[in-house]
């Protein structure tokens, strides 16, 4: 497995996110204003890409996120590779990163080091949690 770090949204970023969010779980508003200013990172399997997210600053925060892996990778560990990438290309500008979590997916991120603060919201029908690391 091999990794690229974009600073524009990929096509092959673009592809993943698709098959993952829009067509496998169904929402319609994947792709946002956010995915211009943010740096886009790609797993590749044999020069395929399965896996990505993205990262980014906001009101001097930093957030990763869509973070997704295409479903015959899943229970690779690609997600937490991709939190590393993220994490370690930030070090050098925050002292903490925050997320935004599907609820389901809560304990991965737990296990990833995270903390869930404040109350769940809705996201397209999908309850999601607010999420921080401190990664110094």
């Amino acid at each position: 497995m091999d990794h690229q770090i974009y600073d524009y949204l990929h096509p092959d970023a673009r592809f993943i996110r698709k098959m993952v969010f829009m067509k496998e779980q169904g929402f319609q508003n994947e792709f946002d204003d956010i995915d211009e200013k943010a740096k886009h990172i790609v797993i590749y399997s044999q020069n395929n890409p399965v896996a990505t997210c993205r990262f980014y600053e906001k009101d001097g925060k930093y957030y990763i996120g869509r973070i997704c892996v295409l479903i015959e990778y899943r229970g690779a560990h690609l997600g937490s590779q991709l939190l590393d990438y993220a994490i370690e290309a930030l070090k050098e500008e925050t002292d903490e990163v925050y997320l935004s979590a599907q609820v389901r997916a809560q304990a991965f991120y737990e296990n990833n080091g995270f903390s869930a603060f404040g109350e769940p919201y809705d996201d397209e029908g999908v309850p999601h949690i607010q999420m921080k690391k401190a990664i110094r």
